[in-house]
């Protein structure tokens, strides 16, 4: 693998637009593994996130549930991403961002959008509980879930991030990963602990894949995140995938940090045979 010119953020920040919206440059380690000409799913998501959390913050309230929309291919390129308060409220609102990128004609087009239910806070510690069960427990394993992609000759977002394998995903347990990312979100900035989670949350379809990708894809066009908890360090995936028999399949999730589980996600499929 050679570097390609990739520093130790996802993005820069190129500043703001005349109609106020936020430039960014992305860097190689956004490049997704289907295709270094397009951007894995998390970056842009973490992207999104930060701008309703740093657009329009709020004391006492936090996201409950994001889903984000893949648009189509994200090009490693400049981006803008905006956001709004659609439905504000007291206890509950709803927040959306999107994020814009120019196309080979010189027009823009939105490639990704979020919208995110925010709720205000109280004091709930005596009454928590979680369903889903702890991380287990236990020393990483020596393989590699995504040596399936085989050597890549540049740096792409597989690179940013520190990966940790607890199990591979079979027909008895899902796929288990503790990460810890490599690069910051955007240069300069010390990411917010949702960002944080969303710059490596869209990896749960690799970590759930059981289909071998030199012969299958499976790409996913959305994901939904519940947040029960506000993540804390030491994160890890717990992924597992179901594929359909009409080329739909969906991947779901446990998100964990030290302390236990803090979300789930679900993501669509679009499962095809390679020619």
């Amino acid at each position: 693998m050679t570097d390609s010119g990739a520093d130790s953020a996802f993005y820069h920040r190129l500043g703001v637009a005349d109609d106020g919206t936020e430039r960014f440059a992305a860097t190689d380690y956004t490049r997704s593994v289907w295709s270094t000409e397009m951007q894995h799913g998390s970056p842009p998501a973490a992207l999104l996130v930060r701008a309703m959390e740093r657009g329009h913050p709020r004391e006492g309230a936090r996201l409950a549930r994001v889903t984000v929309e893949l648009l189509g291919p994200v090009p490693v390129t400049e981006c803008r991403v905006r956001s709004r308060v659609l439905r504000p409220g007291r206890s509950i609102e709803l927040l959306e961002a999107r994020m814009d990128a120019p196309m080979p004609d010189g027009s823009a087009r939105t490639v990704a959008s979020a919208r995110a239910w925010r709720m205000a806070t109280e004091d709930t510690a005596m009454v928590q509980r979680a369903t889903d069960d702890r991380y287990p427990a236990g020393r990483p394993s020596a393989d590699s879930g995504f040596g399936f992609f085989g050597a890549h000759e540049v740096v792409t977002f597989l690179d940013a991030v520190e990966w940790q394998w607890t199990s591979l995903a079979g027909d008895e347990e899902p796929g288990r990963v503790r990460v810890r990312g490599k690069v910051a979100l955007v240069a300069g900035e010390e990411p917010t602990p949702l960002e944080r989670m969303f710059c490596v949350i869209d990896a749960a379809n690799g970590v759930g894949a059981t289909l071998d990708p030199r012969e299958w894809t499976f790409l996913n066009t959305e994901m939904s995140v519940h947040i029960h908890r506000v993540p804390g360090v030491g994160l890890g995936i717990a992924a597992e995938s179901s594929v359909g028999p009409d080329g739909v399949g969906m991947c779901t999730a446990v998100i964990h940090d030290e302390a236990g589980p803090v979300a789930r996600t679900a993501q669509s499929l679009l499962v095809r045979r390679r020619i």
